[in-house]
């Protein structure tokens, strides 16, 4: 195979599988590592891939334009509400603190806090805080803010000085990107500095998200891999990913992975 035909061949798996490991091409295409390095340069000098820690990932994956969240929740359904009945197995004793960032799998959270124990909630999620308002074991509070209407998330200068003076034992984090480099991303610059705070103001944090999440990069980033304590996602993560990621002090656990 000439260089150009196995370039063409690169470009269209990192395509079609969103990712691709330097590993993973080399075996594909019976090369050396070194090979897919040179050729993966070749395509990102192009412009058809981008080249990320230990592999590569389509231009596309960068995203710049932020889904709303009707869109985002009839999205791997499935997988989010499998990785909500495993996040709520993290939620703690009674009288301890919770903080739920915005997002539709971090809603799906919410959906199982215990009935059994008090707990403080923080949110910065307007539908998160209307489904807890009414539960009489939850003391809820709802950071204010304005309120973006693609995410129904509070954010800015009112959202930032609550967090700067609160410290809670758990944060459950949305991300809209996870990679090594780049570490959790998400498009919008008003929703990574809430989303940085959250992370600096919680004592354990947890990120939900599901595997298509993960070696993608977004416009802002908000927080290293190595700020978080345990990625909660799905079975359909690649093994080169997860080698990457627990590389980084990283726990993943794999909802609905019966294996």
């Amino acid at each position: 195979m000439y260089p150009e035909e196995r370039q063409q061949a690169i470009a269209s798996l990192v395509m079609a599988k969103g990712r691709a490991s330097v590993t993973e091409l080399a075996q594909a295409y019976d090369v050396t590592t070194e090979t897919v390095r040179r050729d993966l340069a070749v395509l990102d000098k192009a412009g058809i891939v981008r080249r990320v820690h230990g592999g590569a990932v389509p231009v596309r994956a960068l995203h710049l334009v932020e889904p709303g969240v009707g869109e985002r929740d009839v999205t791997r359904s499935e997988h989010k509400d499998a990785i909500a009945a495993a996040a709520a197995e993290f939620f703690p004793l009674s009288g301890a603190s919770v903080l739920l960032d915005a997002g539709t799998t971090t809603m799906r959270i919410a959906a199982h806090l215990p009935t059994d124990r008090e707990l403080v909630v923080v949110t910065n999620s307007v539908p998160i805080a209307a489904r807890l308002a009414t539960m009489p074991t939850v003391s809820l509070q709802l950071l204010g803010g304005r309120v973006r209407g693609v995410t129904q998330a509070a954010v800015g200068e009112q959202t930032l000085r609550v967090l700067d003076t609160i410290r809670v034992d758990i944060a459950f984090i949305g991300t809209n990107a996870i990679s090594i480099r780049h570490g959790l991303s998400t498009p919008d610059s008003e929703e990574a500095a809430v989303k940085r705070a959250m992370v600096r103001a919680a004592n354990y944090v947890v990120v939900a998200a599901d595997s298509s999440k993960v070696g993608r990069e977004d416009f802002v980033s908000f927080a290293p891999i190595t700020s978080v304590d345990t990625l909660i996602t799905d079975p359909e993560i690649s093994a080169a990913d997860r080698v990457e990621l627990t590389d980084q002090g990283l726990e993943i656990i794999c909802a609905g992975d019966h294996q």
